[in-house]
């Protein structure tokens, strides 16, 4: 059986993060999701998102991507909310059947304020 390679990026607030005012907290949130939207639009990431409701209040979102764990990691040291230490990243590789998934081009938001939109 072929597999295909995928790299995942899960996302989790950590313990020590700076608390923020809600103004700059916002903002930061903003920029986080204009640069996941623009590694979506150079085709670096496959489908992204938030959790909801996880075990554990830490987690926060999970990210798919078609390249190297090596780069997937590049890419988010330059996340404005890992710079920030808002959030942390862990990757991994993982295996699927060949085939197994499919994914589509759609938009996604570049701001909490597009995402609230629902458009």
């Amino acid at each position: 059986m072929r597999f295909d390679q995928h790299t995942l990026v899960l996302f989790s607030r950590p313990a020590d993060a700076p608390e923020l005012p809600r103004d700059a907290a916002d903002l930061l949130h903003d920029t986080h999701l204009a640069h996941q939207a623009g590694l979506v639009e150079q085709g670096l990431v496959l489908a992204a998102g938030p959790f909801v409701d996880p075990d554990d209040p830490a987690l926060r979102g999970l990210a798919v991507l078609p390249i190297s764990p090596d780069e997937a990691r590049e890419l988010y040291a330059n996340d404005p909310a890992v710079r920030a230490g808002q959030l942390v990243v862990r990757v991994a590789s993982w295996l699927v059947p060949e085939g197994n998934l499919r994914y589509e081009s759609v938009g996604v938001p570049r701001s909490m304020l597009e995402a609230a939109a629902g458009d």
